[in-house]
């Protein structure tokens, strides 16, 4: 069950990240300016951020069994209106609109996941179901060098197809945890009292920087090193590949560490070396050594987090409200992702530099750690 929600999760986040490799060429094609890039590669990322709150309510609802390919069927629709008819800003924008609910499949695995596993093991786990992230890895890998061989549509029509092959086999195999009870009440009913749950609010901050940090890299580091650093296409392609190949391997160590400490001194640690990454990155020195450091350690930083907050959810959610926390924290995480974007954008536009961006990023994360090591430990220890 676990590779299944895996590979399902890394299927879906393929097409939900297809658009971030492709912002130079849509920048040529559709003469776009920074921030219409940055707007077109963040657009799939706050749609399937708040798209998880219902998603993650409806899988403690229906269950896993049913929300994996139902989701991953509607997501075909945009993957191919984006490949094959795109071909204007605001057709971008809409089909990248609907194109976010891939990265909403995040809110149906976490529940699944955490259902079938003791809660000693739940960390490491949730870790390793993570690493479905690795669907963005896929696509900063491949998305570039396919459309240069067999035209910009080509990556979609295949990722098309592979999710068509994945519903198909979820429905087959896909099954929930014994023992599973469907909530009741009213789907707003049980938002509002998950909203009211003070580890809900806590858990979605921290995640807000950790994983959002991280979809906002996966997404903007393409653009960002042809624009700084001056670099082709395929080579910003393949460094933000490694980029996030670290992050999702980190992802699984943040979950075991977890189980085997306490996630609030990981996740501590972490926003800490995060800071320091950050701020070295903000001095822009040459991408060897120093920017190479300077985001690969972000990287793993960021990685480990994402896993270690998912491993306090796991501690602190109640049973039968994990998939619409999931929900929400799962949101927090993809509007994290999406206003750097954005503020990079912005920042490059009026100032020609990335710097003060990256600052932003360095203060937050040192803030963020300071919550996490007094109010949340706090907290934790109450739960």
């Amino acid at each position: 069950m676990l590779v299944l929600a895996t590979l399902g999760f890394m299927l879906n986040f393929w097409a939900w990240s297809l658009i971030g490799p492709l912002g130079d060429v849509y920048r040529a094609e559709l003469d776009l300016d920074p921030i219409e890039v940055s707007v077109a590669v963040a657009v799939p990322v706050i749609v399937g951020s708040l798209g998880r709150i219902p998603v993650g309510a409806l899988t403690d609802r229906f269950g896993a069994r049913v929300m994996f390919p139902v989701v991953t069927l509607l997501t075909i629709i945009p993957t191919l209106f984006v490949g094959l008819l795109a071909s204007s800003f605001p057709l971008l924008i809409v089909g990248g609109f609907f194109l976010g609910l891939g990265g909403t499949t995040f809110a149906i695995g976490v529940p699944f996941v955490n259902r079938w596993f003791t809660p000693e093991r739940r960390g490491t786990a949730l870790g390793i179901f993570g690493m479905g992230t690795a669907g963005t890895a896929v696509a900063a890998f491949t998305t570039v060098a396919i459309a240069d061989a067999y035209g910009r549509s080509a990556p979609f029509i295949l990722v098309s197809v592979l999710l068509a092959a994945y519903a198909v086999l979820a429905w087959a195999l896909v099954r929930d945890a014994p023992g599973r009870a469907a909530p009741t009440g009213s789907f707003f009913a049980r938002t509002w009292a998950t909203v009211k749950l003070p580890a809900t609010g806590q858990l979605a901050l921290i995640y807000a920087l950790g994983f959002g940090g991280f979809v906002a890299f996966s997404v903007y580091l393409p653009t960002y090193l042809t624009t700084a650093f001056d670099l082709s296409r395929g080579d910003a392609s393949l460094r933000t590949a490694g980029f996030v190949v670290l992050a999702v391997v980190a992802r699984p160590v943040g979950g075991w560490l977890s189980d085997r400490w306490h996630p609030v001194p990981v996740l501590t640690v972490c926003f800490v070396v995060a800071g320091a990454m950050a701020a070295l990155a903000s001095l822009e020195l040459e991408l060897l050594p120093a920017g190479t450091v300077a985001f690969l350690g972000l990287a793993a930083t960021l990685g480990a987090a994402s896993g270690a907050c998912f491993a306090l959810v796991s501690k602190v959610a109640p049973a039968d409200k994990v998939g619409s926390v999931t929900g929400i924290v799962g949101a927090a995480g993809g509007l994290g992702g999406f206003f750097p974007p954005l503020v990079m954008g912005a920042v490059y536009s009026a100032t020609g530099e990335y710097t003060l961006g990256l600052v932003l990023l360095a203060v937050s994360a040192f803030a963020i750690a300071a919550f996490t090591w007094w109010p949340v430990r706090r907290a934790s220890r109450t739960d």
